[in-house]
């Protein structure tokens, strides 16, 4: 290899790099899978999806968004203008994977915006009915520096931008925790919740299959059963709930119950 040869190698090598740094993987005839963080978090949040996905040969883009500046609409137009950049040649189905508010913004974006080869989506533990725990805590300074604009948004009020969004109209499966690190959240909380949302308020019209699992609202998207779960269903459009039991008891791998609609 002469120098030149060496030079243009070592800049294949740098830009490789940077893509798998940024969490977009180039493939257009491959299924795609988007990521999409809760507020306050990062893509890093979601890093064990992607590299399970990967491993299920989908494109995955994961990439993080300033959700603690943004309106619930200013994410969804932010969401809008990355898919024009990262989505415009997929020849393959264009699947979801959200956490927490990130199903929020979705839904928004799924208002306003069609795509035409809009895949299947995955919900964990999303505030589908808005949250009580952002009614307690509208008021309070902390919990708006650190949830911004939107976390303003997410109440079961009146005020409320999630409640209104209607039903699903595409495939949709959701993933609600029901265990709680955070008992004082938990007492503000109605019912069964992960500590931040309650299960009641995860449940969305339209959805096509339910699981809960016995786990906590923040680490939800790093547990092995749900990466094996959301990958089901992306697969085939249901939870295989007894496949999940093959690998582990009930108590190991957290399963509660599954809930179809």
């Amino acid at each position: 290899m002469n120098g030149t040869q060496g030079i243009l190698a070592g800049l294949v090598l740098l830009a490789n790099s940077s893509h798998a740094e940024s969490g977009v993987f180039e493939n257009p005839r491959k299924d795609c899978v988007v990521l999409l963080h809760g507020l306050g978090r990062t893509a890093c949040s979601m890093k064990r999806l992607e590299w399970a996905l990967q491993k299920e040969d989908y494109r995955v883009i994961n990439v993080s968004y300033a959700s603690t500046h943004l309106s619930v609409q200013d994410a969804a137009a932010w969401l809008d203008g990355m898919l024009r950049m990262q989505t415009s040649d997929q020849v393959g189905k264009v699947h979801f994977v959200t956490h927490s508010f990130g199903g929020i913004v979705l839904r928004q974006y799924l208002t306003d915006r069609k795509i035409e080869n809009l895949g299947r989506v995955v919900m964990l533990c999303p505030p589908n009915g808005g949250s009580e725990l952002a009614d307690k805590l509208r008021g309070n300074a902390l919990y708006k520096f650190f949830t911004g604009p939107s976390g303003q948004q997410l109440g079961t009020d009146a005020f409320s931008v999630p409640r209104p969004l209607g039903r699903a109209d595409y495939e949709l499966g959701i993933i609600a925790g029901d265990r709680s690190l955070n008992p004082v959240f938990s007492a503000w909380i109605p019912g069964a919740d992960d500590g931040k949302v309650s299960v009641a308020s995860t449940q969305l019209e339209g959805m096509e299959d339910y699981l809960v699992i016995h786990h906590s609202h923040t680490w939800m998207p790093w547990r092995k059963d749900v990466s094996i779960a959301v990958s089901q269903f992306l697969k085939c459009g249901r939870f295989m709930q007894n496949d999940l039991f093959r690998s582990g008891s009930h108590q190991q791998q957290g399963i509660v119950k599954r809930m179809p609609t």
